[in-house]
């Protein structure tokens, strides 16, 4: 993408904010900040079927912030971003309209797919247009699915289906939805459009975590103006925190009590390094699961770098009577190019006594604890013979002083280029493949790997194995000093499952490069 056509986008963005401050809202009202932060509405499958209908709409707040949101009608009210709750094997029926109505769209337009492969409406994608990623979930990158190059949902059009039948071996764990049309999907995440999706079982497999009560908060980001780097605010359950300059949100907690947090960072670009203090000092943390895998043994931990995108799933102990908690992030160093990932105090957590009210369900709930413990799929591809190798690195080009124009994420050997929607796929493979992928950051500034359809074991960091090889669909690679060697992982990709044959994209999961053209195509044949 030129610098012309960025710097037509940012003011026709900037247009847009500005104008849509007097149109209509559409999303439902937010919490107030520095209230009791709860967790999000969740609807359950039933006899082995999730049904629900969602809309994308759109409002501008009194400050200026849009909000792009998934709305659904509860039994009283219109919630935003309902957690999805399924078992392994269930079927999940998920109707999706486009209501947005916004007279500017038109002017920010972007050829979508190439002809002939048309899933949903078609047509040219604009800012409102949208689509559908079940980020990390191992599904078919097919129509009706996980197709996220060719669907596209248009405005005003009849909802689109989704008809999803989740493997019997989906890793249990944490997973989310989110919008994927490409050059706009940093419009529509950016404060608002993201939920979770939780697959049911996690206390078959880390029976630490059974009867524990159970948390689910998802960091979510907003800038004034996406593409524009500047001033941010963070949010926990759509709950903005404004500490120090006002009362930050809580979470109360019977004093001393152990509970189970899922979090998941939706945000655009921020690392997060995430601790939760007891009394100031930061509390060792179980961690069991991340990116939706459950760990090989829980590991103890005084912080948790989550990067965007990312998910960890975690035991915390509360404070102590008297005592007083934080759940706090940051700061993290991206690099000279790199935005600031500041520190935040997304929340202060409180110990009250007595009974509180059970609107999170324990982790039992979720039924049939007892039996077997499952073989988590994935859970030998350590020992698996290597089919191929492969390189690739992230590399940015710049125009005069006004930092990074081109983002690029290149198969070692091929030329660099910018993903166009209809480009052919820079990497074959086939079904029964299991390949080291090692990737490399030529960049000044931190990335992070992200591949759709299934997820990869860490094995090496900057050419050393890691003590701990996990399962991860989401991967951070720091930034290049300038000189020195690259830092880089190496990823051993499992594309042995028939059920991911197709198309489908890996790419930087910081929004606005994958926006502008750090993404590209693998085709796993059958």
């Amino acid at each position: 993408m030129s610098i012309v056509r960025v710097a037509k986008y940012l003011i026709v963005t900037a247009i847009v904010g500005i104008f849509s401050i007097v149109s209509f809202a559409q999303c439902p009202a937010r919490p107030v900040s520095g209230t009791l932060v709860k967790d999000p509405y969740t609807i359950r499958s039933q006899d082995g079927t999730l049904q629900a209908d969602l809309s994308l709409g759109k409002s501008v707040d009194e400050q200026g912030y849009t909000h792009y949101c998934y709305q659904y009608q509860a039994p009283k009210s219109v919630v935003e971003a309902p957690t999805l709750r399924l078992n392994p094997g269930d079927t999940l029926q998920l109707n999706l309209a486009d209501v947005v109505q916004d007279k500017d769209a038109s002017t920010m337009r972007m050829h979508h797919a190439a002809a002939g492969q048309v899933c949903g409406d078609g047509g040219t994608a604009t800012v409102s247009s949208t689509n559908l990623h079940f980020h990390g979930m191992p599904i078919p990158p097919t129509c009706h699915q996980d197709d996220v190059i060719d669907t596209l949902i248009q405005p005003g059009a009849p909802a689109f289906n989704f008809n999803i039948k989740v493997p019997a071996d989906t890793p249990p764990g944490l997973y989310w939805y989110h919008p994927h049309v490409h050059g706009f999907t940093e419009f529509q995440v950016n404060g608002g459009a993201a939920g979770a999706l939780i697959v049911n079982g996690m206390e078959k497999v880390r029976p630490e975590v059974k009867g524990l009560k159970e948390r689910v908060f998802i960091v979510r980001q907003q800038y004034l103006v996406p593409w524009i780097p500047g001033p941010y605010q963070l949010s926990l359950n759509y709950q903005v925190s404004l500490f120090p300059e006002g009362p930050a949100p809580f979470i109360n907690m019977k004093p001393g009590e152990r509970q189970f947090w899922r979090v998941a960072n939706a945000t655009l670009q921020d690392f997060m390094p995430l601790q939760i203090l007891i009394n100031g000092k930061p509390e060792k943390l179980e961690l069991i699961a991340l990116d939706g895998y459950p760990l090989a043994q829980p590991r103890r931990v005084e912080t948790i770098l989550i990067p965007p995108a990312g998910r960890a799933e975690f035991i915390v102990t509360g404070p102590p009577a008297g005592g007083f908690g934080q759940f706090s992030i940051g700061p993290y160093d991206t690099g000279p190019t790199g935005n600031p990932d500041l520190s935040a105090l997304l929340a202060v957590i409180t110990p009250v006594a007595g009974n509180l009210p059970d609107d999170s369900p324990s982790i039992s709930s979720d039924g049939t604890s007892g039996a077997t413990a499952p073989r988590l799929k994935w859970s030998d591809l350590g020992d698996v013979k290597v089919t191929a190798e492969r390189k690739l690195f992230f590399s940015e080009e710049f125009g005069g002083t006004n930092g990074p124009i081109q983002f690029y994420i290149t198969v070692n050997g091929q030329q660099q280029k910018v993903f166009e929607p209809d480009e052919k796929p820079v990497i074959k493979t086939k079904v029964g493949a299991i390949e080291d992928w090692t990737i490399e950051n030529r960049a000044l500034e931190t990335h992070a790997f992200h591949i759709h359809q299934i997820h990869f074991k860490l094995m090496e960091v900057d050419g050393k194995r890691v003590p701990d090889t996990d399962m991860l669909d989401t991967v951070t690679i720091p930034y290049w000093s300038g000189t020195g060697p690259y830092h880089s992982v190496k990823l051993r990709m499992d594309f042995r499952d028939p059920a991911i044959a197709g198309t489908f994209l890996f790419h930087c999961h910081i929004l606005l490069h994958e926006d502008l053209g750090m993404m590209h195509k693998i085709q796993v044949d059958p």
